[in-house]
């Protein structure tokens, strides 16, 4: 009986703190739920009105407003592609955004190496100065890099485009932080077998930080995509060579405002940056965690 008596307060003290800890993870879910539809609703909304038949399927502006469109239809994806020849455009966007994450990784890598492995005076003032330019916004530099382009006559192009933006502070933390984080050890080895510098960064040091440089390629895929004032700027005299951030604002112009079409350009804009984190945010989640570390 002593025995009983004593383990029922023991497992009535538990039973509350099992409670306890119960509502703080219905707490926690509830918070990340409510997060998640903050954030998913308006592409949802963006969707829904992409999707609808403007011819009969009612307007956006019904009330009440429904996310599930009375009559769904491509037509206003292949409308909005054809009427403002939108192909050209994608194209546009890809060139610049894969010569600017290929120009971004090999310039942070190589920025990156010296100041994560070499000795060298003042190298932590250096990398202390690169940091420093990260709270310097970028438009205080579209002045200078403007003139130059247009001394190097590479003003309304694509190359004119990409220069300014390949050597960020950002990916060259980055990769220094991932390059931090290889054994002293392995260098060394591989230099006592007769490796140069080189070698030991083609392959040791890049092939063992795959996730940073994943992670660096999708931010800067992102970047590159969704950027609008730089590129207008440099191709405001070559308008057929600018990227599809800057070519989708035709669709809502003066003498043209069609919701529908809007709704489906920015989409057609989305959803291939969606595409490539959707397929990779395992190697940009551990590419993130090495630059934490």
């Amino acid at each position: 009986m002593s025995l009983v008596s004593r383990a029922t307060p023991a497992r009535t003290a538990s039973t509350p703190r099992k409670y306890r800890k119960l509502g703080r993870v219905v707490l926690r879910y509830v918070i990340l739920t409510a997060v998640l539809l903050f954030a998913v609703f308006p592409f949802l909304w963006t969707l829904a009105i992409a999707l609808t038949d403007k011819h009969g399927g009612g307007s956006i502006y019904d009330f009440p407003a429904s996310l599930f469109p009375r009559v769904l239809t491509l037509r206003n994806f292949v409308e909005v592609y054809t009427t403002f020849s939108l192909g050209k455009y994608i194209w546009n966007s890809i060139s610049i955004t894969s010569m600017t994450i290929f120009g971004t990784l090999v310039v942070s890598a190589l920025a990156a190496y010296p100041l994560a492995r070499f000795r060298f005076p003042g190298r932590d003032l250096i990398f202390g100065v690169i940091i420093a330019t990260l709270v310097l916004p970028s438009e205080t530099t579209f002045i200078v890099n403007t003139l130059t382009l247009k001394e190097l006559g590479l003003l309304g192009t694509h190359v004119g485009v990409v220069l300014p933006t390949i050597a960020g502070a950002f990916g060259i933390f980055l990769m220094r932080q991932a390059f931090l984080g290889i054994p002293q050890a392995l260098i060394e080895a591989a230099r006592i077998d007769g490796a140069g510098e080189f070698t030991i960064l083609t392959r040791i040091m890049l092939p063992l930080t795959k996730p940073s440089l994943a992670a660096l390629g999708i931010f800067t895929l992102v970047g590159t995509w969704n950027a609008y004032f730089w590129p207008m700027l440099a191709l405001s005299g070559a308008p057929d060579s600018v990227p599809l951030s800057v070519a989708v604002l035709k669709l809502k112009g003066q003498f043209n405002y069609d919701p529908f079409n809007i709704a489906a350009g920015a989409l057609i804009m989305m959803i291939p940056v969606l595409l490539v984190f959707l397929s990779a945010q395992k190697l940009f989640m551990r590419g993130m965690e090495g630059a934490v570390k």
